[in-house]
């Protein structure tokens, strides 16, 4: 069973909201996390994936803005 994580996203409209991601076989999860609007892909949200210097959290996803 693999490893998961869960992650803050930092800013744009999910800023405060956590995913649990799976980590691949060197224990990083994704680069990226697509974040689904109300209207599904027409308003995801592209967050990228920081390192994160507060202590109890190594990563979080930076929001990057619109997929669209």
């Amino acid at each position: 069973m693999a490893s998961t994580v869960q992650i803050p996203l930092v800013g744009g409209a999910a800023d405060g909201e956590t995913v649990t991601v799976e980590l691949d076989s060197n224990g990083r999860p994704p680069l990226t996390h697509h974040h689904l609007g109300s209207k599904g892909l027409a308003e995801a949200q592209i967050y990228e994936l920081e390192s994160d210097d507060q202590p109890g959290r190594e990563w979080v996803y930076a929001w990057r803005g619109p997929a669209v």
